[in-house]
């Protein structure tokens, strides 16, 4: 019934949040053919959203913004009330903001609000945002009841289903790459999300039957990383001791297949990875059970930076640094939480002069007093040292005649270990779990 209610435009979309994520969400369903109602409290994305998102890198979302406005089958507003009013199915990608000490739940309560005010009998609330355990219950349900004044199960239907995306590739892993996880607040809530969640996820629905176990869920996936991640670095820091290369041993310990050693890295960035144990430590800690490895890793993978850094800084006297790299993650524009941010003080407090490239971030989140530049050969001219940050694919490619054109005296700390090694004949390339390190 929903797919031809959603096929007709009978039973309308509203996406409350239309960042990258959201944007991604709205363009599933516009590829669907759906009507979707955007909303977004920002001006500024409400306009790029009217004009398609133009400037969008996420595979398909301009594409199909594109079509979906051609056909009228989207709008834009900041109204969420009135978006809740004109929609059937209502999907929540708002931010859930964590500093490290406490977790910001402004921005999830101001639109739940909104949306209960205009809610109405039969509607569909999904809430697509990771979650702290508890969340749904204790705080979002609570909210849609007392400004509805409607029962959940009753009157309207309450799903979770945690995001499971990468930025890049989300509409990819919406539709083809892995299966959505579903809850509910009851059996109505969980078969309607089996059925909503079926007409885009081609590789299934899992439904659980606690909404606490599927909030949990999403967080065990990113502490898993966190967890193995930092794994990689203890041993590849290991490895700096004993003068033995991590890639080499880890390459070989790999070819079993019971054993996934992780990359080992400069640390973790991004709104996800580093955000989620913090939301589990602090279940924890509510119900007195210790989670000492969780919390560990995550320590460990906060101090890389400053090791990485410093690491780096006994390979030269000399205080010209290159920082390649702003971004959390390779290929995106996306600097939240990244570990470069760490890397460019430390860098600046041992009086080094920082010169800092990225393709992709916007000058506006570089920290003040870094010169920054956006051409590769001008952040790599006269320098002494370049320390690559992020695994971005141009970094993969710079050849060693292009550094020495343009610094002739230059030594290479390779964070993300992106370079083939092979290639470099004379300049001398260290990193993170490398041999041959020097002192000077």
């Amino acid at each position: 019934m929903l797919k031809e209610e959603i096929k007709s435009g009978k039973s309308k979309i509203a996406v409350y949040g239309l960042g990258q994520i959201g944007s991604a969400i709205a363009a599933v369903w516009l590829r669907y053919g759906a009507y979707v109602i955007g909303v977004d409290k920002s001006k500024r994305v409400i306009e790029e959203a009217q004009n398609g998102f133009p400037n969008s890198n996420e595979y398909g979302v301009k594409e199909a913004f594109a079509k979906a406005i051609e056909e009228n089958r989207f709008m834009a507003i900041e109204d969420g009330i009135e978006a809740s009013r004109l929609s059937k199915i209502k999907f929540v990608i708002v931010p859930l903001i964590n500093n490290g000490t406490f977790t910001d739940y402004t921005a999830i309560k101001d639109v739940t609000e909104k949306i209960g005010k205009g809610l109405k009998k039969n509607d569909i609330v999904c809430f697509n945002t990771s979650l702290p355990v508890g969340s749904c219950d204790n705080i979002i349900l609570p909210t849609l009841i007392s400004e509805s004044n409607l029962k959940p199960e009753e009157d309207f239907f309450f799903i979770y289903s945690p995001e499971r995306v990468l930025v890049g590739r989300i509409i990819k892993d919406i539709e083809e790459n892995y299966p959505a996880i579903v809850s509910g607040v009851g059996s109505k809530s969980r078969d309607i999300a089996r059925e909503l969640y079926s007409l885009i996820a081609k590789k299934g629905v899992i439904v659980m039957n606690d909404i606490r176990a599927a909030e949990l869920e999403k967080l065990f996936e990113g502490i898993y990383r966190d967890v193995n991640i930092a794994l990689a670095n203890e041993l590849a820091i290991l490895c700096n001791k004993l003068n033995i290369d991590f890639w080499e041993v880890r390459e070989a310990a790999n070819s079993q297949p019971y054993c996934n050693i992780h990359k080992a890295g400069v640390g973790v960035g991004g709104i996800c990875i580093p955000v989620y144990p913090k939301f589990v430590l602090d279940i924890a800690k509510n119900v007195k059970v210790e989670c000492n490895i969780v919390e560990q890793a995550r320590m460990l993978n906060d101090e890389m930076p400053i090791y990485a850094a410093r690491d780096a800084m006994r390979l030269t006297n000399k205080k010209n640094v290159t920082i390649l790299g702003l971004a959390f993650r390779g290929n995106v524009a996306d600097a939240r939480l990244s570990p470069s941010y760490a890397i460019i003080e430390e860098f600046v407090k041992n009086g080094y002069n920082v010169r800092l490239h990225d393709p992709y971030v916007s000058e506006s989140i570089v920290p003040r007093g870094v010169e920054f530049t956006k051409e590769i050969d001008k952040a790599i001219r006269d320098t002494n040292l370049i320390f690559i940050a992020t695994d971005h694919d141009e970094y993969r490619m710079i050849e060693e005649e292009f550094i020495s054109n343009l610094s002739s005296d230059v030594i290479i700390y390779d964070g993300r270990n992106v370079l083939d090694r092979d290639r470099f004949k004379n300049i001398k390339i260290y990193g993170i779990g490398r041999k041959n390190e020097i002192m000077v």
